[in-house]
């Protein structure tokens, strides 16, 4: 028998002067949902089952930029994308622009089982959702009143904003992507995420790496993505070896800047390090971050059919927890 393990994350790029009381609530959901991920395994219950709860816990949840909570476009709607992979045959279902279904990676998940696909986009994916009788509901569910605020400064600034979990002013916004934009120092401000001040980014995507007792592996990846962003942007999370994979030998969940892991094939490079170079877990995800990501900024988590978790990232902080069959249990932030 193997040993099961599981891992989450709520998305990698977080403002060192983040608040300690939003740190906290951070660190509460992440307890709350890795729990629900914890208890069915003692159950029992498959890794595809398990990491579909866990994500769908993280998406009720308007802390993080997923389901309820995701950021806007710049029309003010929410388009959402999430996947789903069974590392047993590697199946897998991916959805993208998504605007009334309740859960995102529960539509993903039909998509895998109940259609002859693996991706469905926009109307096409909101039809299937009906068809299936899965739970629809007004986009304005969906939407928060700190995330109309937020976009309305992104439209000041003139520029696509991250998700955010700090407050800022207008003049606070601003000032910090003028610093940005300074080229005679480039490390003026920090570090800078998709072009936008660590200060104003906050985390993004939020997923689920599993490996069950029987070593079988799933993951699965959801996100609202960028707050102004472009109608019918699509971003890694949705794609099948970029935001998300899993296999025979692990699984992998990837958050950070979409473009740069689109581009590095992030989560199928991880797997495919141990196959090719014959590299554990931890040091196959290590290699990845920093040799995969070219000038990106991103973060993953990962579990082996072995039993391993690991993650990895290149930026300031991830919120991430995981636990393992053999009573370990871990929430963080920093390094």
């Amino acid at each position: 028998m193997a040993r099961w393990a599981i891992a989450i994350h709520g998305g990698a790029g977080v403002d060192p002067n983040l608040p300690e009381h939003r740190q906290e609530e951070a660190k509460r959901v992440l307890a709350r949902c890795l729990q629900v991920g914890v208890d069915l395994l003692r159950a029992g219950a498959q890794a595809l089952d398990v990491v579909e709860a866990v994500v769908r816990e993280l998406e009720t949840d308007p802390f993080f930029n997923s389901g309820r909570g995701s950021a806007l476009t710049r029309a003010g709607t929410v388009e959402m994308e999430a996947s789903i992979m069974d590392g047993r045959g590697r199946r897998c279902g991916a959805v993208s622009g998504v605007s009334t279904v309740k859960s995102p990676v529960s539509l993903a998940r039909r998509v895998m089982d109940k259609s002859p696909h693996s991706y469905l986009a926009f109307d096409g994916a909101e039809e299937f959702a009906r068809e299936q009788g899965l739970e629809t509901v007004d986009n304005s569910y969906f939407i928060t009143e700190d995330n109309v605020g937020m976009l309305k400064l992104a439209k000041e600034a003139g520029t696509i904003l991250f998700d955010y979990r700090i407050p800022l002013t207008g003049a606070d916004t601003c000032s910090a992507l003028a610093g940005a934009a300074d080229s005679s120092n480039p490390h003026k401000a920090g570090m800078v995420m998709n072009g936008l001040p660590i200060s104003v980014y906050a985390p993004e995507t939020v997923g689920c790496a599993v490996v069950d007792s029987s070593g079988a592996c799933a993951a699965a990846t959801s996100t609202g993505g960028l707050m102004n962003k472009m109608t019918g942007r699509i971003g890694d999370s949705p794609l099948i070896g970029s935001g998300t994979y899993a296999c025979g030998a692990c699984a992998v969940s990837c958050t950070g800047e979409g473009e740069a892991i689109i581009r590095c094939t992030l989560a199928r490079d991880v797997a495919a390090v141990m196959e090719y170079k014959g590299l554990p877990l931890q040091q196959a995800v290590d290699y990845c971050v920093k040799e995969r990501l070219d000038e990106g900024f991103a973060g993953l988590i990962a579990v082996s059919s072995a039993g391993e978790v690991a993650y990895g990232f290149n930026c300031t902080g991830m919120f991430r927890g995981c636990a393992t069959e053999d009573g370990f249990m871990e929430v963080g932030i920093w390094e």
